[in-house]
């Protein structure tokens, strides 16, 4: 296992890449909490109003994928981040100065122009890799997802408590802009040689990619943020009722551990499995886990989840990448950064509701009950997918010798 992720990371521009793109998305991932920490702390207002400002933002994201991804299929990589760095750059300077209404309608603009480090990097190692070390190098990238989950959030907090949270904002938009200029910088191919023939051929209609095994791919892609958003919230409640909220952290820690080895052991595997099967498991596992009512069985009960969390997001990501073609991989991928966002702003509130009606138990079946349909409704809907399309989702829906290509996330 050891030897085929050092023979990824020896692929020329991996590494680089690799690293500039942990800074830019673990910087990604902290902004919601950059946010919430000025309006809380610097602006002195409600926790409400710090869900209004991320919510906005998070609309932005998932309405901005899709547009970028657009623009990349048609400019090219290096326009769009650097273009993207600009106005980041502007806004996160901006936000010690920003009135609270303000602040909602630029956070929003700074979503959908949110640089798109993720997309680039995806898109870029499965044209840089071959058939043999493509599943590893995805392992890798999702890997360095769950890594940049668990520090981005947590190093703003630590900062916020040494300085302001305007300063705070400040360093998050510079690791942001210092992150996608370095990608810029490094330029990395987005297409195969194999595939800048089929791109240069010009973008295809839409109704012939966009079909019924596309939609599955993306339904599942909502299904497993869904779930994922559904199990933080779920996890705070039932340390909150047992009062060890304090443990919350350990807990999580456990959580993106376990979806590290995961992820790092799924791309090892001789053959992926199927996506509606991992996502399907994913939500079996995470059901019995209300059974958990205190932190070391919560810490127990999430490792199964954690393990099953990485291999879920890189199959559909695979999945996404081997049904977009090369003229429109861009678009199709910032379509699955949507469903993914969309997937994440849907669980917690119905997870919470979920737990407001019965007990925090009652937020892992919901999260695990959502997970499950989601695999149901994809396998169903993939099955009625033109034939012709079957061997370029082969690695989607049976296990073979498929690549690992893209595991878009959501932000950015």
């Amino acid at each position: 296992m050891v030897t085929k992720y050092r023979e990824v990371l020896a692929v020329p521009g991996m590494a680089s890449l690799l690293g500039v793109s942990l800074l830019a998305r673990a910087a990604i991932t902290a902004d919601v909490m950059a946010l919430t920490l000025y309006v809380v702390l610097g602006l002195d207002l409600s926790y409400a109003a710090a869900g209004g400002v991320a919510a906005a933002l998070t609309a932005g994201v998932a309405l901005g994928g899709p547009l970028l991804g657009r623009m990349i299929d048609w400019r090219g990589p290096r326009t769009v981040l650097l273009a993207t760095v600009v106005l980041q750059v502007v806004f996160w300077l901006s936000v010690p100065s920003l009135p609270y209404g303000i602040l909602l309608g630029a956070a929003f603009v700074a979503g959908l122009s949110m640089v798109p480090a993720q997309a680039v990097t995806r898109q870029a190692i499965a044209a840089m890799t071959t058939e043999r070390h493509r599943r590893a190098a995805f392992a890798l990238e999702s890997v360095q997802g769950e890594l940049s989950y668990l520090v981005g959030p947590a190093l703003v907090i630590l900062a916020a408590a040494e300085t302001s949270p305007g300063v705070v904002a400040w360093l998050v938009g510079a690791a942001i802009a210092a992150g996608g200029a370095g990608i810029a910088l490094l330029n990395p191919p987005l297409r195969a040689e194999g595939e800048a023939a089929a791109g240069a051929a010009g973008r295809p209609p839409r109704r012939e990619w966009l079909d019924a095994r596309l939609l599955a791919v993306l339904l599942m892609a909502f299904g497993a943020t869904a779930l994922l958003s559904g199990v933080d919230l779920a996890i705070v409640a039932t340390l909150q009722e047992a009062g060890q909220v304090s443990w919350a952290a350990v807990v999580v820690a456990v959580f993106g551990g376990a979806s590290v080895a995961g992820g790092l052991i799924y791309g090892a595997l001789p053959r992926p499995l199927p996506t509606w099967l991992l996502l399907g498991l994913l939500g079996l596992v995470t059901i019995p886990a209300g059974l958990a009512h205190d932190w070391p069985w919560l810490c127990a009960a999430v490792v199964g989840v954690g393990l099953l969390t990485a291999p879920t997001l890189s199959a559909v990501a695979d999945a996404v990448s081997r049904l977009a073609p090369p003229g429109v991989r861009g678009e199709v991928t910032g379509l699955q950064s949507s469903a993914q966002s969309a997937g994440f702003a849907f669980g917690s509130p119905v997870v919470g509701i979920a737990i407001d009606a019965s007990v925090p138990a009652g937020g892992f079946v919901a999260a695990g009950l959502a997970a499950l349909a989601a695999a149901l409704l994809g396998c169903l809907l993939s099955r009625r997918g033109p034939q012709t399309r079957a061997a370029a989702s082969t690695a989607f829906m049976v296990p073979a010798t498929a690549s690992r290509r893209d595991r878009e996330t959501t932000s950015g």
